[in-house]
């Protein structure tokens, strides 16, 4: 389910004018590409009225459809009564628990909340979360997978995680349409990160503090971290010059970055996390 444009203020939120995918063909495509079966978890967020939970229920093993809509709720428990697999969750998406257990994530996601539910999905690599395939508004899908990163927390999901940019989705797929393009990403867990899950908060204080410019050169932007003689042995495993930008370093090239600190720089200059 897509919703018109909020401001997300923390709060039990009050969608009107939902914005509903009917497109039935795209539904069982969303479905298909998630490749889940009878012993996969699906976790729904804004099931709306349960077009996607009644495709989802036939392949998993069990759906959890998280719903806030008192109206779209009765729906869906009348929709899912005979069909044992899957629970209504009546609750605000950003007040669930996310399963103890590996989960999937298949959804049509709201796009007033879009990042915060990214960041209850993503920000903590040790959950059981293993894949998704979302339905998001455009520009957030393109920001999340744009091969030049601007946002420390979209860089440090990239330790742990692929996400792909598969497809623009119409407005037109949804009733009534909303005012801006959707787009599906899929998100798949990396067999071998490129971090520990132990060291997300290392990470993500290296990713605060060399992002605060992304286009920075990436001597400049880590030049409080590292020596000059550092610095330029870096870049030579890195195999770029001094005038790359911070913010276009692949994954695995952070990953070089990450290692070279711990091995190399004290502990004390190691920049620590900022709450923002």
């Amino acid at each position: 389910m897509t919703r018109k444009i909020h401001k997300y203020s923390g709060k039990s939120p009050n969608f009107s004018g939902q914005h509903l995918l009917h497109n039935k063909r795209l539904l069982h495509e969303i479905v298909d590409r998630a490749n889940i079966n009878k012993k996969d978890t699906v976790l729904e967020l804004g099931a709306g009225k349960g077009a996607l939970t009644t495709v989802l229920n036939q392949r998993a093993g069990m759906v959890l459809a998280v719903e806030y809509d008192a109206r779209f709720v009765d729906i869906l428990k009348r929709k899912t009564a005979e069909n044992s697999v899957t629970k209504i969750i009546h609750q605000d998406i950003m007040k669930i628990r996310l399963p103890k257990e590996k989960f999937v994530v298949v959804s049509n996601i709201p796009y007033a909340i879009t990042t915060p539910i990214m960041k209850m999905l993503l920000n903590k690599p040790s959950s059981g979360f293993q894949k998704g395939v979302i339905v998001m508004e455009k520009g957030a899908a393109k920001r999340f997978t744009s091969q030049s990163v601007k946002d420390d927390y979209v860089l440090a999901w990239r330790m742990w995680f692929d996400i792909r940019y598969v497809k623009k989705i119409s407005r037109n797929n949804f009733s009534p349409p909303p005012k801006v393009d959707s787009a599906l990403i899929s998100i798949t867990r990396k067999k071998d990160p490129v971090i520990p899950n132990k060291d997300y908060f290392i990470f993500l204080g290296l990713a605060q503090y060399a992002l605060k410019q992304p286009d920075t050169a990436i001597s400049t932007a880590l030049k409080g971290i590292f020596t000059a003689a550092q610095l330029k042995h870096l870049r030579r495993n890195l195999g770029v010059n001094h005038d790359t930008p911070i913010g276009s370093l692949t994954a695995a090239q952070w990953g070089i970055v990450f290692h070279t600190m711990i091995k190399h720089v004290r502990r004390p200059l190691w920049p620590g996390v900022k709450k923002k």
